[in-house]
Parts: C-alpha cells; structure tokens; sequence
C-alpha cells in the first residue's frame, strides 16, 4: 500500500510557487495531494485507476476520476497550473502520448513535474553487468510493473520531444555509498548519476 500513501516531501519541495490548480495523475489514497493542499492551499484533482483507492482519495482530494488516464481527462474540462506525475509514467505503455496529451491541460505558463526511477542506478547497473541478469521485483526500480525503462538522458529526450522545455532535472535519495561518492569524485563526476535511484523532471510547454 506504500505505493498509494507515500506523501513525497522530496517532490512538494520543488514546487513552484502560487500555484492554485493542480492534477496529481495516479494520486494513490490522495496523501501526497493532502501535504499539497495543507502546504499552498491549492485546489487538486486526482486521477486514479485503482478505484478502492480512488475512494480513499475522494474523501481528501476536491475531485478524483477513476479510470486510466487515456479515458479520465475525457472528463477533464479544465486547465491546470501544475501537472505531476509521481512514479507513474514507467507504468504506461505510451508515456510520450500521455505528456503530448497533458500539454492541453495546462494553464499558461503551468507546470509538469515528474518523478521516474533511474535504470543506471549503480545497484541495478552493476546487477545487469556483473549477474548477467535483468531481475524484477515487486517495487523499486525493476518493479514488475514497469513498461518503460529510463536513464536521465533519455527522461530529458522524451520530454524534449514533446514540445517541453526543461526546467529543472533533480536527484532524488542519493545513495550514501562512499565507495560510489568516491567513484564520482574520481571520474570528475561522470558517474553522479549512479548515485540516484530516481530524478525528478520539472517542465513547461515550449
């Protein structure tokens, strides 16, 4: 269930502000939305294909459609200052169509910002090199679940080809591996990007 109740205070720290209108797309049980809205005061809606979920998330969230998210913004019949995308894009089959989809939801001047798991995260990277293996599990980056893989590179191409402009490409829960801290220093930062096992994409419409 953490999956559905994790608040992310690393991704309500970035962002921006005076925004009053938000979509959380796969907005869980609606926690981070409720951080959210206690933080700014801001209206959120909610997508959520899960429905017990979605139900948890109709008792907190101003409103929430169930359904994927292809058929929920036929509902949609507004815009939006800030779109997120918490650990949701590696689970759909076309995450290109949905970022193309998602420019006609926002405002003017609005806000996409997305949180993907890194496959060159140096456990992962050194799993596949040295095991000769591509493992899945039941969370984290192999989640079983994931469709679509990425390095950060390729999260910036995808929202570049687009139509986004890149705002900001954030870090998330670097490991305090000092054997890794070392590896970085020693190849004048070549290898940082191991050291995360997400980034976090904040973007706007070019």
């Amino acid at each position: 269930m953490s999956y559905f109740t994790n608040s992310r205070p690393e991704i309500l720290a970035i962002v921006p502000p005076g925004v009053k209108t938000v979509l959380d797309v796969g907005c869980g049980a609606g926690t981070f939305a409720t951080a959210l809205k206690d933080k700014t005061g801001c209206e959120v809606w909610g997508i959520e294909p899960v429905s017990e979920v979605a139900t948890e998330a109709k008792k907190v969230l101003d409103n929430v459609i169930t359904g994927l998210f292809d058929d929920a913004i036929q509902q949609v019949n507004r815009k939006f200052d800030l779109v997120c995308f918490n650990d949701v894009l590696e689970h759909m089959p076309d995450p290109w169509s949905c970022l193309k989809k998602t420019r006609m939801l926002l405002n003017n001047g609005g806000m996409v910002i997305a949180s993907m798991p890194n496959i060159l995260h140096y456990q992962e990277f050194f799993d596949i090199l040295f095991q000769k293996d591509w493992k899945y599990s039941d969370a984290g980056i192999m989640d079983k679940t994931h469709l679509r893989f990425f390095t950060k590179k390729s999260m910036v191409r995808m929202f570049e080809e687009c139509q986004y402009r890149i705002i900001d490409v954030k870090g998330l829960d670097p490991t305090p591996s000092k054997k890794m801290g070392l590896l970085s220093l020693l190849s004048f930062g070549y290898f940082n990007e191991m050291r995360y096992p997400q980034f976090a994409i904040q973007a706007t419409v070019k």
